[in-house]
């Protein structure tokens, strides 16, 4: 899943991987986003599909890394914008929202268009700055 966070408060992220992605850029991208100290959404435009898996390693690094930064996902993560053309296929999605959302601690939000995604990020964002400066 790399991340591209070169437009903080937008940070892309991707499913398509080289065969030895190394995930440990990934968690310090996001680690990087974090020492910012400001909300920011990730967005991708790029689902996972249904044969996206990780070995067991991964999956046991990836929840020791969850556990540890829980707040951090939990207070600085607004959303993952996911944007997926097809009606049917961000149907399918709904449910593994909810799932997805009490794994990361953040909610996932469907849209059809990059633009959509783009509006959904900025009512994000500027919801959240409202309420600091409220």
């Amino acid at each position: 899943m790399p991340l591209d966070i070169t437009n903080f408060p937008h940070v892309w992220m991707s499913y398509e991987e080289a065969p030895n992605h190394d995930h440990e850029e990934d968690f310090a991208a996001l680690e990087a986003s974090f020492k910012r100290g400001a909300p920011f959404v990730i967005l991708t435009d790029n689902a996972p599909s249904e044969d996206h898996d990780h070995s067991h390693d991964d999956k046991k690094r990836t929840m020791l890394w969850l556990k540890k930064h829980r707040t951090e996902l939990r207070t600085l993560v607004l959303a993952m914008i996911v944007i997926e053309p097809s009606t049917a296929k961000r149907m399918a999605f709904k449910t593994f929202g909810v799932a997805f959302s009490k794994v990361w601690g953040f909610p996932m939000k469907l849209t059809s268009s990059h633009e959509e995604a783009l509006e959904v990020a900025a009512k994000l964002l500027s919801e959240t700055t409202g309420a600091a400066t409220a």
